[in-house]
């Protein structure tokens, strides 16, 4: 399971230990990942992500998964999660 965020594509950062005597050793810095459910109101269930907390702060900041996909640009979104928005999309079309 790769350690990246399934919505904003935050992913893993390399950089240095640096000891008091100026040693350097290679270290990682680990996104805070989260598995997190959403209730989706257009699909009528749960969809489950792994999530950066930024991004969990995002989405409820926007209203909820729905508003949040139907809002943000294609572009701006990672593979992982352009299917699910375009279920969302054609849900909420045929709802109205």
């Amino acid at each position: 399971m790769a350690r990246r965020c399934a919505l904003t594509g935050k992913g893993v950062l390399f950089g240095h230990n640096v000891s008091h005597a100026n040693n350097k050793s290679n270290r990682r810095f680990l996104p805070n990942l989260q598995n997190v459910s959403f209730l989706s109101e257009v699909l009528g269930r749960t969809v489950s992500l792994r999530l950066s907390t930024r991004a969990i702060r995002t989405i409820e900041f926007h209203g909820g998964l729905d508003l949040y996909l139907t809002t943000t640009p294609n572009r701006k979104l990672t593979t992982e999660v352009l299917p699910l928005k375009k279920v969302i999309v054609k849900n909420l079309a045929a709802k109205k």
